[in-house]
């Protein structure tokens, strides 16, 4: 009773998150698994799941680490500063264009994140009050970008550009790193995350707009990750100039 039952739960599923009913019937009536059509969709679906909840969850173990640590040694706040420019942008721009909070909800959550993110690198440098301050004038921005003050243009604009914003991102921190020859507080959990994410945002890309110049910025975009990634491994023995100062 219970298999049973288990059956068409397992199904609905499949059909809701990962594929139509004429490739589950493909893959689990007709056994065809090298159906090259439904394997894309089906793909693009896995990949934009792992997108949607890797990218949710990315900042937080940063923020662990962060406030484990009691230090933001490493972390550069202009980069930090520009990926919140952008993932702002996206959510302004989806708020702007009336679409639904499923489409945008977990953007909201990231922005928190990532906020919360700036605040700890400005309050870890002994410049809490600033930090303060900050938080209020952001929120402030964010309302008048999402109200009928802003024109939607500028919104327009700022949502393109946030692809470059992520890029230049990675690059000041790829800077910041190389020049301090450690990585310091940055979580290698959140990194693998990012650069895994990158990887499915190429694919999914890829299936739906083919080699554009959406896919190009998406390929920089996990090149930058990857020279992350590359770093957090060259520099992990690297002694940290605070800890040296300590000893």
């Amino acid at each position: 009773m219970a298999e049973t039952e288990q059956i068409p739960f397992v199904k609905e599923c499949l059909l809701t998150f990962f594929m139509p009913e004429k490739c589950y019937d493909e893959f689990f009536l007709h056994f065809n698994f090298a159906h090259v059509p439904c394997l894309r969709i089906a793909l693009s679906k896995v990949m934009g799941l792992w997108i949607m909840v890797g990218t949710v969850l990315a900042q937080l173990p940063q923020i662990w680490t962060i406030v484990r640590a009691g230090s933001a040694e490493g972390l550069s706040l202009a980069s930090a500063l520009l990926s919140l420019y952008s993932i702002s942008g996206y959510l302004a721009y989806c708020i702007a264009q009336g679409f639904p909070i499923g489409a945008w909800g977990e953007s909201l959550f990231i922005v928190t994140q990532v906020m919360l993110l700036n605040f700890l690198i400005l309050h870890y440098n002994g410049r809490t009050g600033r930090g303060l301050l900050f938080v209020v004038v952001y929120c402030t921005l964010m309302y008048l970008l999402t109200s009928p003050l802003t024109p939607r243009k500028a919104i327009s604009l700022m949502w393109e550009s946030g692809a470059l914003a992520v890029i230049a991102s990675r690059l000041i921190q790829i800077g910041c790193n190389y020049l301090g020859k450690h990585t310091g507080q940055l979580s290698a959990v959140s990194l693998f995350l990012v650069f895994v994410g990158s990887l499915g945002r190429i694919f999914v890309s890829l299936q739906e707009t083919g080699h554009s110049l959406s896919t190009l910025t998406h390929t920089l975009a996990c090149l930058c990750s990857a020279v992350l990634v590359a770093q957090m491994f060259h520099y992990r023995n690297a002694s940290r100039p605070g800890k040296e100062k300590a000893e």
